[in-house]
């Protein structure tokens, strides 16, 4: 059982950075495949990015690649995602999400089992 908490969210406007943290509770994070998803009023839950047990690989959706940063402290069990060149349609609440497996369908939701509640991000033109 892992337990998600997302910080960080907030209004920035266009051009702007964010810093986005999430927080995992229990001893077995390192064993958890990390993802974020976003997903804004009306729409989709929509891939972000993934990063695997030591970090060693990770995986970017292509509309945020060049902006976006993943990375992950398994010693403070917390996973982050930088944010710049935020753009008004990045807008979205954030999620974290958690998979104890590996696979080439890292970028659907389903694949994951725990999630946390999402922090928001605006982003003002």
């Amino acid at each position: 059982q892992v337990h998600l908490v997302e910080s960080g969210g907030g209004l920035v406007q266009a051009g702007g950075s964010l810093r986005l943290s999430c927080a995992a509770s229990g001893r077995t994070f390192s064993t958890y495949v990390m993802g974020w998803f976003r997903q804004a009023p009306g729409k989709e839950r929509e891939f972000v990015v993934a990063i695997t047990w030591t970090g060693g690989n990770t995986y970017y959706a292509d509309s945020v690649k060049g902006r976006f940063t993943i990375s992950r402290d398994n010693a403070k069990n917390a996973v982050y995602l930088q944010m710049n060149g935020l753009k008004p349609e990045d807008t979205a609440v954030y999620y974290c999400a958690a998979t104890p497996s590996f696979s080439s369908r890292l970028n659907q939701p389903s694949m994951y089992l725990y999630w946390g509640q999402g922090t928001q991000v605006t982003v003002s033109s």
